[in-house]
């Protein structure tokens, strides 16, 4: 059985001075997890079209989302946080285009960090511009420094898919995050909350395998615990049923 091909999405970075060249990249750490579970990721540019998205989905056995930037709050009807980074239009209007096309060909979709976000966003929901100054509470989210620590708690609920995935309903999580859900899309349902009620991970209500987490998973695949290559491995599953 041939390899199944799985749609990446990829941030940008623009020429920093002189001699300097704008790349499409994605951290090396989602390859690694994605081939661990038997999975051949196709980076893609954070360029596409709508008719490019469609194009390429029809052609991928699965959809991740990966982390990055911020969402531009206009796309849910916000004014932009002092707060919130400079906004990425193409990539959000290439992003939603991949979303609408998994969920139209019902390709599984596995969304991490800004993933779960843009998910949210893609199908009606809105988001916390800034934990720490709107949101403030005794954990600090943004631990860039820790990508591969265990920094706070998560609760699961014991019925949902990212618990029957991982196996249990209390586990530790890393977090890079600044932004969260706020509003949830009406078709999302929130099953994982850190302690201090942020939402830490959701799935589609429709029948459709959709799950994002707002942790990072493929950083922790070193980790003795099994649960974030536990993820990859159910969304590997799904991709190939």
């Amino acid at each position: 059985m041939p390899p199944l091909l799985i749609a990446l999405s990829a941030s940008s970075k623009p020429a920093s001075g002189p001699g300097k060249y704008a790349r499409v990249r994605v951290n090396e750490a989602y390859v690694r997890a994605l081939q661990g579970a038997g999975l051949v990721p196709l980076v893609v540019p954070p360029t596409l079209t709508t008719d490019e998205a469609h194009a390429l989905v029809a052609g991928v056995a699965g959809i991740v989302l990966s982390g990055g930037e911020d969402i531009d709050p206009a796309r849910y009807g916000a004014q932009r946080h002092p707060a919130t980074q400079k906004p990425h239009p193409t990539r959000d209007a290439a992003e939603i285009a991949l979303v609408e096309a998994a969920r139209l060909r019902r390709r599984p979709l596995l969304g991490i960090c800004r993933g779960l976000q843009l998910l949210n966003v893609a199908l009606g929901g809105t988001l916390v511009q800034d934990l720490g100054m709107e949101r403030p509470s005794e954990i600090v989210h943004p631990r860039d420094h820790a990508r591969t620590k265990r920094v706070h708690a998560v609760q699961l609920d014991a019925e949902s898919r990212i618990a029957r995935v991982v196996g249990d309903a209390h586990i530790d999580v890393n977090s890079l995050h600044h932004q969260a859900v706020d509003r949830l899309a009406p078709m999302l349902r929130a099953t994982a909350f850190a302690p201090d009620g942020v939402i830490e991970a959701v799935e589609t209500t429709d029948g459709w395998w959709a799950l994002a987490v707002q942790w990072h998973p493929e950083e922790l695949l070193d980790d003795p615990m099994p649960w974030d290559r536990a993820i990859f491995a159910a969304f590997a599953d799904a991709c190939a049923a």
